[in-house]
C-alpha cells in the first residue's frame, strides 16, 4: 500500500474541495471508460460540485428550490389563475375548497420532496378519505390518499400513478400522521411532429420505501380512461390537487434536474 505524506494529503484534500483537478490523485495509463473520454481512476476528472444536505432528513439542500416552508403561499397561485388561498395552519397549506395550486415557476426533470397529512378523523371511505395529489408538470399524478386500512382500486391508492400503476407496497401511516413522497421525475421527450421519444417516468420513495422505480407514464392521468400523451413545453408547474378533503402540505422542495 503506498504511503502519503501529511501535506500531500492537505494538499489533495484542499485542491478536490476547491473543485481543481489534480492528476496526482489518480491514473493517466488505465483503460478509457467506454463511450467517454475519461480513463478509469482518471486524476483529471472534474470532481463533482459541492453541495451541503439539509441538516436534518428532509431538509432541503443547499441547491434546492423551496416551494413551501410553512409560512406563506408566495410561488404559488390557483390552476385558474389568481393567488392561492388555501389555509395555512401550524407550518402547513391546507386544503380547504378554494381550487387546486400550482407553482409560478415551471419545472421539468426534477426531484421533488413533498409532507402531506390526511385528516385525523376518518369520515369516509375508499376514494373520499384524504384525497389530493401531486401533478408533476401539472400533468403526471402521483395519488395523496388516506391508504390505511382503506380499501379502494389499486391504481388509486396512496403512491399510485393514478389510473396506471399501484405502488409495490402499501407503506402508507395511518390518519392524521405525516407522511413523506421522495419523488425523481424525468420528462417526456417528444419529436418536432409531436411523437414521444420517451415517456415520462417517475421514481418514488413513499416514506423512505421505495414504490416505484424509474416507472414510465402512459401519458396524463385521465379519470376513467386510459392516459395518452399530448406535446406540451419542456418546463411545467407542478400542482397540488383540491379533492374536497382537509390535506395537508408542508416542507415542499424541488431540485431541478436539467
Amino acid at each position: 500500500m503506498t504511503r502519503f505524506s501529511p501535506l500531500f494529503s492537505i494538499v489533495s484534500t484542499l485542491v478536490v474541495a476547491a473543485g481543481v483537478v489534480a492528476a496526482d490523485v489518480g491514473y493517466d495509463d488505465t483503460p478509457l471508460l467506454p463511450g467517454g473520454t475519461w480513463r478509469v481512476h482518471d486524476g483529471r476528472r472534474p470532481p463533482p460540485p459541492v453541495v451541503r444536505p439539509g441538516r436534518v432528513p428532509g431538509a432541503p439542500p443547499a441547491d434546492a428550490v423551496v416551494l413551501f416552508d410553512g409560512t406563506n403561499l408566495d410561488g404559488w397561485e390557483t390552476t385558474k389563475g389568481g393567488p392561492a388561498r388555501w389555509r395555512l395552519v401550524d407550518g402547513a397549506m391546507e386544503v380547504n375548497g378554494t381550487g387546486s395550486i400550482r407553482t409560478t415557476r415551471g419545472f421539468g426533470d426534477c426531484q421533488l420532496h413533498v409532507e402531506w397529512r390526511a385528516p385525523a378523523e376518518v369520515e369516509s371511505s375508499s376514494q373520499g378519505r384524504g384525497n389530493s395529489g401531486v401533478f408533476l408538470m401539472g400533468r403526471y399524478e402521483v395519488q395523496v390518499l388516506d391508504s390505511y386500512d382503506n380499501v379502494t382500486y389499486a391504481d388509486g391508492q396512496a403512491a399510485a400513478m393514478y389510473g396506471q400503476r399501484p405502488p409495490a407496497v402499501n407503506v402508507c401511516r395511518g390518519p392524521g400522521e405525516w407522511q413523506t413522497y421522495d419523488i425523481v421525475f424525468r420528462r417526456p421527450r417528444f419529436a418536432d411532429d409531436g411523437e414521444v421519444v420517451a415517456p415520462a417516468r417517475v421514481t418514488v420513495l413513499h416514506n423512505g420505501v421505495l414504490v416505484h422505480d424509474a416507472a414510465p407514464f402512459l401519458g396524463a392521468t385521465r379519470h376513467k380512461e386510459v392516459a395518452r400523451y399530448e406535446p406540451h413545453d419542456d418546463a411545467l408547474p407542478l400542482q397540488l390537487q383540491d379533492h374536497g378533503n382537509p390535506v395537508r402540505f408542508r416542507n415542499v422542495w424541488v431540485r431541478p434536474l436539467d
